[in-house]
Parts: C-alpha cells; sequence; structure tokens
C-alpha cells in the first residue's frame, strides 16, 4: 500500500493549488490513499461544505482537521453527516463529527484518526496520549494512521515513539513549516509537521504585511490570506502489507517555479 500524505491547505491558494497539482502526484505516486489537512482551507480558518466537497473532488481520500475546526459555522450543517473527515478526538466541542474513520482499501482496514496536541494548544479536553489509548483500546484495524496536530515538535516525536508498532503513521500538522526528520520508527511512518498547501510567499501562508504590522507596529488585524503561487508539502508512505508495517518515506516538497 501506498499513502499519500498532504499538509495543511491554507485558503483559496492552497486549493488552487491542489487542483494543480494533485492529478501530476498521483500520476507519479499512483497512491491507494490520499489523506490531507483541511483545517485551514476556507480563507484560512476552518472548512465549509462546499470546500469540503470541492477537496474531495480533487481526489483526496480523507480530509483530517485541527484547532481551526469549527471555526465557520457552517460546519455544523454537515460534520455529522461527512464520511470523509476527521476532527480533534481531544477538542471542544466534542459532540460534532467523528474523531476516527475507518476506510476499506483494498483487503486492508484503515483506520484515520485525528488528535491536538496539548502545548500552547486551546480548548484541548486531555492529553493525546490518554485520547489515543483509548481509541485504540477500542478499535481493530490493519492500519492506524494519525494527524497528531500541534505546534512542537517534541510532543509529537514523543507521542510517535509511544505508539510506534501499534499505529503505523503519526503525521504532524499545524506548524505550516516542513520538518526534514521523516523517519520510521517500529514500523512507524511518522513527521513532526507536513508543512502547508498554501501561498509561498507568505507567513505560514498570511498575508505578509499584515504579521508584519501586528509585530512591529502592533496593530490589531484581521486574519488575511496571502495570495499567489502555492509551496505544496507532503509525505509518500509505502507500507509493506504482508507485515502492515512502513517500510519507505519520501518527503515531497514542491515550490512555485524560480523559487
Amino acid at each position: 500500500m501506498r499513502v499519500l500524505f498532504l499538509g495543511d491547505i491554507v485558503g483559496k491558494a492552497g486549493r488552487l493549488c491542489m487542483k494543480e497539482q494533485l492529478p501530476a502526484l498521483k500520476l507519479k505516486y499512483q497512491p491507494d490513499l490520499v489523506i490531507a489537512n483541511g483545517e485551514n482551507a476556507a480563507h484560512g480558518k476552518g472548512i465549509t461544505k462546499r470546500i469540503y466537497h470541492e477537496l474531495l473532488s480533487y481526489g483526496i481520500d480523507m480530509i483530517t482537521m485541527g484547532n481551526h475546526t469549527f471555526s465557520k459555522d457552517n460546519i455544523f450543517q454537515f460534520i455529522n453527516e461527512a464520511e470523509r473527515i476527521v476532527r480533534p478526538a481531544n477538542m471542544e466541542p466534542l459532540s460534532y463529527g467523528r474523531s476516527t474513520q475507518i476506510l476499506q482499501v483494498g483487503s486492508k482496514r484503515v483506520a484515520i484518526s485525528n488528535l491536538c496536541a496539548e502545548i500552547f494548544m486551546n480548548q484541548v479536553t486531555e492529553s493525546p496520549f490518554t485520547c489515543m489509548e483509548r481509541i485504540l483500546a477500542g478499535i481493530d484495524v490493519d492500519y492506524h494512521f494519525v494527524d497528531l496536530h500541534g505546534e512542537t515538535t517534541s510532543e509529537k516525536i514523543a507521542f510517535t515513539y509511544h505508539f510506534a508498532g501499534r499505529v503505523q503513521a503519526v503525521i504532524g500538522t499545524h506548524t505550516h513549516v516542513q520538518t526534514a526528520d521523516e523517519r520510521i520508527v517500529n514500523g512507524c511512518a511518522a513527521i513532526s509537521d507536513l508543512g502547508m498547501c498554501g501561498a509561498y510567499d507568505s507567513v505560514l501562508g498570511r498575508d505578509t504585511q499584515e504579521v508584519l504590522d501586528r509585530f512591529i507596529k502592533q496593530e490589531k488585524t484581521h486574519y488575511k490570506v496571502a495570495e499567489g503561487a502555492a509551496i505544496l508539502c507532503g509525505m509518500a508512505v509505502d507500507f509493506d502489507d504482508s507485515i502492515n508495517q512502513a517500510v519507505h518515506i519520501e518527503r515531497i516538497q514542491i515550490r512555485p517555479q524560480s523559487k
């Protein structure tokens, strides 16, 4: 099995990048499953029903979320019925959506779970370690992939070492900056952060001048998403179906031409 994991899709630039780049990526890697983080897909914060279906139409099989899951009120209208989206299991409000979904991929049952890390994150109800133990106790699958949405590399690496052997991928998201620490630990593929799919000339996908005004002039700013050509970040992972373990990782970063 080969799985393509794609980083946080940020605003219109990220969605357009996905529309343009994903067909070529699928042709090159021939993935059996495509998973992308969509928590910033709607103008940089949250997701809407229209954008949810838009991303699926591009060939994404499962959308993971994060701390901006409920930033758009529109999500309450569809998340309970949406079978291709998971939200953090340990983040308020807990009564909407699903945190783990199971897909049949060929002969394999694949679970995709979404969790928030604790450090520097808001609205987290419990440790992701405690929450993941409970999820694992109630599920029986061939593969289990986890999107751990969090700020610090240390927490995400520690989570990997604790659950390696019981899950087959721990994919870090949230920081929008791709880390160069991809690894396989006891058959578990991991990276601290996939990076983002969003405007390259930006500050984490946000308009650069707006962010500078906030830092330098202490101006109260709105969340303005940057425009322009986008970078696409992700990772392709090969799994050996005879042992249900990760065996190869390729980090992906496609910058706009001339960058």
